[in-house]
């Protein structure tokens, strides 16, 4: 077992030993540290504190568990001078993250016939499931190229959206340094056909209910009300951002970039490298496609409530979209200077607090949302970014797995998950029977364990408990 020193709140050092550039920091209450096997994840924290140029900790937050590479639920910064960028930081689906939008009415307005008609529209409306696509033959060259440099809103020009929605996507739905030359001919092919759909495993669209509200305050800024329907959008690159990640790993290894690394998952190149701008050009047009995919898959839920409720399409109102897996160039104190920094988010959430310069005025006021799904059969969270750097501004971006896919699966052999789910109040469609006992919500740790270590840490504050209540999982 790994020596945690606690430092405070739900805070644990993470000893600096052997060829560790910087200690380990480690965002947990005991109760989770003890609860799920912790022992590979610090592992994998120890070993990103091995990369060049990593600055301040190798941090993992309250949902860690095993990943490629990084642990998920794992955040470091690197020096852009003397620093790496690391594929494996960020993680095959590239930029997957949430979206939160919200209904003008409560879900108990709808009856029981209703909510059927609505989510068999959106099931049959937005695919879901392993490589399903959308649009027909997909986009032309001369869109493609757009979609990837301009982000989302490209998809708002086409008509997918309304301008408003710019401002309440993380950094405007738009990762700037994307070039359509840094992708693979394979990587464009993947994606040509998979705007606006969701993508299999823990992908979705749930629909619920704000169930509790606990900040009020910011709540009315930002909108919300208990008893309100809300509608989480959780996708990301699909096979896009699959191939640009393949494509780059496979290069930088043949590059020897992995050498004297204690994994080699952690492959990485010097960011100032031909390399490493050639991959943080193609990461950011596979981020951009993810914006995309986000803003048509809303779009389609919106077109959804007008056909089934006759409910105006921009009467959905988008409280908010965040990345989980995303590397960006942000500005922080070190040691007293100001200095930009790489940021490697993978499986967590930004969450800058109120003054930060990038966020709309609205939440310059308030702090940024921070999105935290949990599972499909207990609750999620919407939470409000304190600005902490200790963390670079990090929070935890979800329950986090307690169970692999493979164990969920064998728990859940002979039963019948679906029912199990309508006796708990949820129903819940999907392409595949295995996809949903992969996903049921034993597969995942607590959540309000998560978000109060969260809150314990004075990472993100909690604004309002949702509760699920009708999903659709890929």
């Amino acid at each position: 077992m790994y020596k945690l020193e606690e430092i405070g709140p739900c805070t644990y050092l993470l000893p600096k030993e052997g060829g560790m550039r910087v200690p380990g920091l480690i965002i947990a209450s005991k109760e989770l540290i003890e609860a799920v096997d912790i022992e590979r994840p610090l592992e994998q924290v120890r070993n990103v504190a091995h990369l060049p140029g990593i600055v301040g900790y190798s941090i993992a937050l309250p949902d860690i568990h095993w990943g490629y590479g990084f642990p998920i639920g794992g955040v470091a910064a690197m020096d852009i001078e003397e620093g790496v960028i690391s594929p494996g930081g960020v993680g095959y689906d590239i930029n997957c993250g949430v979206r939160l939008a919200v209904a003008p009415f409560k879900l108990r307005d709808l009856d029981a016939k209703q909510q059927k008609e609505l989510l068999s529209e959106i099931f049959r409306i937005v695919p879901s499931g392993v490589g399903h696509g959308h649009r027909g033959g997909g986009v032309s060259d001369a869109d493609y190229k757009k979609l990837l440099e301009q982000g989302a809103s490209w998809s708002v020009h086409e008509g997918y959206g309304y301008p408003i929605d710019l401002e309440r996507i993380e950094s405007n739905g738009r990762i700037d340094g994307a070039e359509y030359d840094a992708v693979s001919n394979r990587a464009r092919d993947r994606g040509r056909k998979q705007l606006g759909s969701i993508g299999s495993g823990n992908h979705f669209v749930e629909i619920g209910e704000i169930q509790k509200i606990l900040l009020p305050e910011i709540a009315q800024v930002w909108g919300i009300e208990e008893g309100q329907l809300y509608i989480f959008v959780h996708s990301g690159s699909r096979g896009f951002g699959h191939q640009v990640c393949t494509d780059t790993l496979n290069t930088f290894v043949k590059q020897g970039f992995a050498e004297g690394l204690p994994d080699k998952q952690l492959v990485a190149a010097p960011i100032k490298s031909e390399e490493g701008r050639h991959y943080f050009a193609a990461m950011a047009a596979a981020a951009n496609f993810a914006f995309n995919n986000r803003q048509q898959i809303l779009h389609s839920i919106r077109g959804a409530f007008h056909s089934v409720l006759d409910i105006d399409p921009s009467h959905i109102r988008l409280i908010y979209d965040v990345c989980h897996n995303i590397a960006k160039f942000e500005s922080y104190k070190v040691e007293g200077k100001e200095q930009t920094l790489c940021v490697h988010r993978k499986g967590a959430t930004r969450a800058f607090g109120p003054g930060a310069k990038e966020l709309a005025p609205i939440f310059q006021k308030t702090g940024q949302p921070v999105i935290v799904p949990g599972d499909m059969g207990r609750a999620s969270y919407l939470m409000v970014g304190t600005g902490n750097e200790l963390t670079w501004c990090s929070s935890c971006h979800g329950a986090g797995r307690a169970k692999s896919r493979i164990q969920s699966m064998k728990s859940w052999k002979g039963e019948n998950p679906v029912e199990y789910m309508q006796k708990k109040g949820v129903t819940v469609m999907a392409s595949s029977f295995r996809t949903i006992a992969e996903e049921m919500p034993d597969a995942y740790k607590d959540v309000e364990l998560v978000v109060e270590a969260t809150q314990e840490a004075n990472i993100a504050n909690i604004v309002a408990r949702l509760r699920p209540h009708l999903v659709i999982k890929g």
